[in-house]
């Protein structure tokens, strides 16, 4: 009797464990579309308004790696922006801030992976980044988070996919993007000082 009892409660609570696994990337998938959708209504009714995150300081420059990141929707200059941010602010708290800020937004990539609604294993760049995933999951992250020219949308879809560790994946991430983001801000920061001393 108890052993039957037993089983049964360990049902249930296996049952509610992948209701649970199931239902959390869903959310999170309808959580990050909500944003994209608002971000994007927001810029059509306001254009050049997310710039003005510029003004917030650190936290504009969280917020603007965080919208660049999170949507493909909105093709936004953010490491430019943040440059720009880099000249008036501390230009390695910005580039650390807006790579936390950026690891966050590249989390869509990976739900949409999770949740089984990437792309198809047909496209070139998926197979080859599912290959590298496969291999090396944490540096390829990094170097797709760090490399401009490599999709990282992609490899966070393959990460999705491939159940990668979700707290190695935001890890890559924010490593990979504060190196590039510390060396391209203070590269801009330090610029913006030479062009300012030879006009002055």
């Amino acid at each position: 009797m108890s052993k039957t009892t037993n089983q049964v409660k360990e049902g249930g609570v296996e049952g509610r464990g992948r209701l649970k696994r199931r239902l959390i990337p869903i959310l999170i998938l309808l959580l990050v579309i909500a944003i994209t959708v608002v971000l994007f209504l927001f810029a059509r009714r306001y254009p050049g308004r997310i710039e003005e995150f510029e003004t917030y300081g650190y936290l504009g420059a969280f917020l603007i790696s965080l919208v660049a990141n999170a949507t493909i929707i909105l093709p936004m200059p953010g490491l430019l922006i943040l440059i720009g941010l880099g000249t008036v602010c501390n230009p390695i708290l910005v580039g650390l801030v807006g790579a936390v800020g950026g690891a966050i937004g590249e989390l869509t990539g990976y739900v949409a992976g999770r949740s089984g609604r990437g792309l198809s294993g047909g496209e070139k760049m998926y197979a080859r980044a599912e290959g590298w995933m496969r291999k090396r999951g944490f540096l390829t992250i990094f170097l797709f988070s760090l490399l401009p020219f490599l999709p990282l949308d992609i490899a966070g879809m393959v990460a999705g996919v491939l159940r990668y560790s979700l707290w190695k994946f935001l890890l890559a991430c924010f490593l990979g993007k504060a190196l590039l983001y510390v060396v391209m801000i203070q590269t801009g920061a330090w610029g913006w000082e030479v062009v300012l001393r030879y006009f002055s």
